[in-house]
């Protein structure tokens, strides 16, 4: 059966007028009618309607059950509405037909049931209207809302539906936001979630139905505070206006700009204030200082400090390490100044501290406490560093009157403290500007005399003691300066090992010395072997045996032809990477010799450890023989030490006759000096070779 729709009970079949009206008001009604009798079920009234849809005529019908008219299939679908309506029930529902084109037609049926005087039900009127486009659209909006609603579930954005700013609706996102459930969240006003101070705000763009992008701050239900961005659209509905509330948790970005608002003034790895945020404290400082009542709270100290060597932590240690060390030094540092200064890290390895209300004694004592307070061994994965540092001081407002020229003073002051030795403190003086000045304009030109090439190399003759015959060269290189013409090793090697140049210039001394010696060995002079010195800088920055092996490839000088110098230094290090790359020289056949010998702190042990050929004894204690005989008990000490450790020796600075019979009666091996020979440019060395080629 289908749906019910109440009417009067029918008569039967005849003319009456009860039964002309009640036919005239089935057919006005435009929807299929009919009435079945109790208890029997037969059909006693029909519209022309439900008759065209059931394929019958209205007379064939009446008598009929539902069964016999919809077929058993179909009744077997509605029976159970049928024995609802049958029991007394009005019910209403809906029934899906399938039209001869094959579409689906929708009808909603009610049946009602029609009870006779004593109260029991004696048929039931049906009454069926197609209501398929009704339903496909209320489909189309149910299936809309799902999806908006699993949209708005999946989503992470907080969303609210509100009226005048009660809550209808909302998402589990919003739920999370809030704390609450659902059910606490729907019926309150929206405005219940915001915090006091941002209420304001959101009534305001409320009231306004404002479309714009807002910030307000939401409550959750532990107290803490949620910093969201808010949209909030209108939604027009009869009668009412809707609005549907995005509400966006901003946290995440707002930590994230607080922190690139941190980095912008601080130094990621210790947390520091960087440079910027120095200029700026040292100048809050010196304004402080200008308007100051008494005369020490009118000086500003700047106290700048440079880690000592920390390359050499990062290389040999690992950058994690140095970053630890830098970790512990800015710790130390924070404990140290506590709160009578600002702590800075202003560069890779440095440091700074602004001293409020410091003369130059309060300066000096802070910088004792620093180099006390970093004395003590850091430890960095098991192993234990000392870190020294070095600090430049200038003070305000005497080395100067503005913050970057007072960080410039101090600068100059932590070079000059660099340059004198490190581990102390050095405040500005007047001249260090010009000093540093100097420098700069050094490290340029020491740059392009690399870059052109404006390095020559001079040759010093060494001779046989015994018969005075050749027995090599010794390398010496020059600076031919473009302003200052040609300079010798003094006035620039220590300045180069000290700022970064030495390894270029000691790489292009080893290839040139050896590419100069094959050119002449080719031409027929005498092959004899030319000595090449290395600082204690190459030797720790360099490859040394690697590169050696690869100039000698390079030219086709064969290896018997170079010896190295090293100085004590380098040996005193007793270290297994210096054994080594010695080990390493040795094997390639080139000769290996302590340059300066007894200017260090020689020891019998490093002599007898690492595969040397000669000692070469220091000029300085030449100089004075035959006259000192202090001089003189060396000189015969070293000897014999040789002799004895099967070293050859070479004396240096030899320049009268009388030292040269000395070193001869005390059978030193070798020498050399301007009594025997002056450094010579390679054409001049060549005359001379080929000079003692001839006689």
């Amino acid at each position: 059966m289908t749906e019910t729709t109440q009417a009067d009970a029918p008569q039967d079949a005849t003319g009456s007028s009860a039964t002309v009206l009640l036919h005239a008001l089935a057919e006005s009604l435009g929807g299929q009618v009919a009435y079945y009798a109790l208890p029997s079920r037969q059909c006693q009234f029909v519209n022309a309607a439900y008759a065209n849809a059931t394929g019958f005529s209205i007379a064939s019908i009446i008598g009929k059950t539902p069964e016999e008219v919809f077929g058993a299939d179909q009744w077997a679908k509605v029976a159970v509405h049928a024995e609802r309506c049958v029991s007394g029930e009005r019910v209403k529902y809906l029934h899906e037909r399938r039209a001869t084109d094959g579409s689906v037609r929708m009808f909603s049926v009610t049946l009602t049931p029609h009870f006779g005087a004593d109260g029991v039900p004696n048929g039931v009127l049906s009454v069926t209207n197609e209501c398929t486009d009704t339903w496909a659209a209320e489909r189309a909006v149910r299936e809309s809302e799902e999806r908006m609603r699993k949209f708005a579930e999946a989503t992470e954005e907080a969303i609210m539906f509100h009226s005048d700013g009660v809550v209808l609706d909302c998402n589990e996102a919003m739920t999370r936001l809030t704390g609450l459930s659902r059910d606490e969240v729907v019926g309150r006003t929206m405005f219940d979630f915001i915090a006091p101070a941002w209420r304001p705000i959101a009534q305001d763009y409320t009231s306004h139905g404002s479309e714009f992008l807002y910030e307000v701050h939401i409550v959750h239900r532990d107290g803490h505070e949620i910093p969201v961005e808010v949209i909030g659209k209108t939604m027009p509905q009869t009668g009412a206006d809707y609005r549907v509330v995005v509400v966006r948790d901003i946290s995440a970005r707002k930590k994230m700009r607080e922190r690139e608002a941190f980095l912008a003034r601080h130094d990621a790895l210790t947390e520091l204030p960087n440079r910027r945020a120095l200029l700026d404290q040292l100048t809050l400082a010196l304004a402080q200082a200008r308007a100051a009542q008494t005369s020490r709270q009118r000086q500003v100290a700047l106290l700048y400090l440079n880690l000592d060597h920390f390359k050499t932590i990062n290389d040999s240690l690992g950058h994690g390490a140095g970053d630890q060390i830098l970790c512990a030094v800015a710790q130390r540092l924070r404990h140290c100044v506590a709160d009578r200064g600002f702590i800075a890290r202003p560069g890779a390895d440095e440091f700074a501290v602004v001293l409020p209300s410091a003369d130059r004694t309060a300066a000096a004592a802070l910088a004792d406490a620093l180099f006390r307070c970093l004395a003590e061994p850091i430890d960095v994965t098991g192993t234990s560093v000392c870190q020294s540092v070095s600090i430049g001081i200038s003070l305000f407002p005497d080395d100067d009157q503005t913050a970057p020229g007072l960080l410039r003073q101090a600068e100059t002051a932590l070079r000059e403290a660099k340059d004198s030795g490190r581990g102390h403190h050095q405040f500005s003086t007047p001249g260090m500007a010009d000093h540093a000045m100097a420098s700069l304009q050094l490290q340029r030109e020491l740059h392009t005399a690399i870059a052109e090439n404006q390095f020559v190399l001079h040759y010093q003759p060494v001779v046989q003691m015994a018969d005075g015959t050749l027995a090599g060269f010794e390398a010496l290189v020059r600076w031919q300066h473009p302003r200052r013409g040609l300079l010798a090793p003094d006035e620039f090697i220590a300045f180069a090992e000290t700022h970064g140049f030495i390894s270029p210039i000691g790489r292009w001394v080893m290839r040139e010395a050896c590419r100069q010696l094959k050119a002449w060995h080719d031409t027929g002079l005498p092959q004899v072997p030319v000595a090449v010195n290395l600082s204690a800088f190459e030797f720790r920055q360099r490859d040394v045996a690697g590169e050696i092996a690869a100039v000698l490839a390079e030219t086709g000088l064969q290896p018997q032809f170079l010896e190295v110098e090293l100085t004590e230094t380098v040996l005193m290090q007793q270290s297994e990477q210096v054994l080594q790359t010695l080990q390493a020289i040795k094997a390639l056949g080139v000769g290996i010799a302590i340059d300066d010998f007894g200017t260090g702190y020689s020891s019998l042990s490093y002599l007898k450890r690492y595969p040397l050929d000669k000692l070469k004894i220091d000029r300085s204690f030449v100089l004075d023989t035959p006259d000192s005989s202090d001089d003189v008990a060396i000189v015969t000490a070293i000897i014999e030490l040789g002799r004895s450790l099967k070293l050859r020796t070479v004396a240096e600075g030899v320049e009268l006759p009388a030292q040269q019979a000395l070193l001869t009666q005390l059978r030193c091996d070798l020498a050399q000096g301007y009594g025997i020979a002056r450094p010579m440019d390679a054409l001049q060395a060549r005359a001379w070779l080929a000079q003692r080629q001839q006689s």
